[in-house]
């Protein structure tokens, strides 16, 4: 592993370094509301569900804001639209610090989604195909813990910060993302597979819209699967972090700075299970190795949600423990998703199909955050809701439906990352009447 960790050149680093970076501020900036939705709430007389429904308006716009920069990707390459993208999300986070009333604060935060939206497929497929292949399992575990390493910084800054400058001072701190832009513009360069394959799509006379309509018609099954195992990790991933936050606080009554320790703990438990899984993967196999994490998580829920507790050391502790463990085997799973939907992904769509399909998953999973709320007031009471149960439902049947999902798939091999430039070529080949080269 040390060899595969040394073995990027100055170019390479500079490149993962960016699209680490910009899902690790993206995540910071959207989960900044889960963590302060009691406070939101609060402050514009509403009950926590309203809070919890932006949650979800801002994951069901993500698809959009996928679309609209992967098409831009394919276009331009994924350099300039990712600054673009960066700008965007960071410039409506500083707006939403100044929300007057919860409807602008709404509007904010939908538009915030299609922001969100675009970060992820651009910044993953400008990593992955800049990283050597026997690096990518790797990388690609370490990438996806952008995530996670988001979701940690924003705890910190919630258990730091908070009583200092208030939910809306948190906002403008999640305004520092625009940085990272100068970083990109001089650091990072674009994707040579991306201008190679422009450039032959050029010689033979081809259009970007042909180009991705001959992608599409040749792996049309291969999308229909991938937008059915995004929405069931995407289910995973919201349905046992964004309402952690909300379970400590309003059921358990725990002070922010509690809640956003465990919250700390759950997400370095999820870096180094995202990494290791990731990792893992290059020899166990993409499906494998999310299957093993799965598995092992569905052991985890009852320690997660505190149904049973380690004896003698105290619930904030168990929790703590069992937030850990449950978070490195859902973000085992996910480590893998970037290489697994890169290599999956025929090149000509490649700026437009990862992230696109990953952000539909998220529109039919965008629900869960708000079910998971208006479950816990069903099982419970509005005044003390019970997400005890209602995580422990919802996370066992994501699980579930991931192992399902990835049982009947197929394994991506890296060699289908080059070979999918082979078979659309020959496609065209075939369409236009000409001979392959020799």
């Amino acid at each position: 592993m040390s060899s595969v960790a040394t073995s990027l050149n100055r170019n390479q680093r500079n490149t993962f370094i960016a699209s680490f970076l910009g899902w690790t501020l993206d995540a910071f900036d959207f989960f900044l509301v889960s963590l302060t939705a009691t406070e939101i709430a609060k402050e514009f007389h509403l009950g926590v569900t309203a809070i919890l429904l932006t949650v979800t308006l801002t994951l069901a716009m993500r698809p959009l804001g996928a679309l609209i920069f992967g098409l831009l990707a394919e276009r331009f390459g994924r350099r300039t639209p990712l600054m673009i993208d960066i700008l965007l999300y960071s410039a409506l986070e500083l707006l939403t610090a100044f929300s007057p009333n919860y409807i602008t604060f709404l509007v904010l935060r939908i538009l915030f989604g299609i922001g969100m939206g675009g970060e992820w497929g651009l910044g993953s497929s400008l990593a992955m195909e800049s990283l050597p292949t026997r690096s990518r399992g790797l990388y690609s575990g370490i990438l996806q813990q952008g995530y996670a390493f988001g979701y940690l910084l924003a705890a910190l800054a919630y258990g730091i910060l908070f009583p200092i400058i208030g939910w809306r001072g948190l906002f403008i701190v999640g305004a520092l993302p625009a940085l990272l832009v100068v970083y990109i513009r001089l650091s990072v360069t674009e994707s040579e597979v991306w201008a190679q394959r422009q450039e032959s799509l050029r010689s033979r006379g081809i259009g970007m819209w042909q180009s991705i309509w001959k992608a599409i018609k040749s792996h049309g099954l291969v999308f229909l699967y991938v937008i059915f195992l995004m929405t069931a990790f995407n289910s995973l991933s919201h349905g046992t972090q964004d309402n952690l936050p909300t379970f400590l606080k309003a059921q358990l009554h725990f002070s922010p700075g509690q809640a956003s320790t465990i919250t700390i703990i759950s997400n370095i438990g999820a870096i180094i299970g995202g990494t290791l899984f990731g990792a893992f993967s290059q020899s166990w196999g993409r499906r494998r190795a999310i299957i093993i994490a799965s598995i092992l998580g569905i052991i985890m829920i009852p320690l997660w949600t505190g149904l049973i507790q380690i004896p003698l050391v105290g619930t904030a502790v168990s929790l703590s423990i069992g937030a850990f463990l449950l978070q490195f085997m859902v973000q085992g799973a996910w480590g893998i998703i970037p290489a697994h939907l890169n290599e999956l992904s025929p090149t000509d769509v490649r700026g437009t199909f990862p992230g696109f399909a990953y952000q539909l998953g998220n529109l039919f999973a965008s629900w869960i955050v708000f079910i998971e709320g208006v479950t816990a007031n069903a099982l419970g009471t509005e005044k003390l809701p019970n997400y005890q149960l209602a995580l422990a439902y919802f996370s066992l049947g994501a699980f579930l439906a991931v192992i399902i999902f990835t049982a009947v798939g197929r394994e991506a091999r890296e060699a289908d990352f080059l070979r999918h430039d082979d078979e659309t070529e020959r496609v065209e080949l075939v369409e236009t009447g000409e001979t392959s080269p020799a």
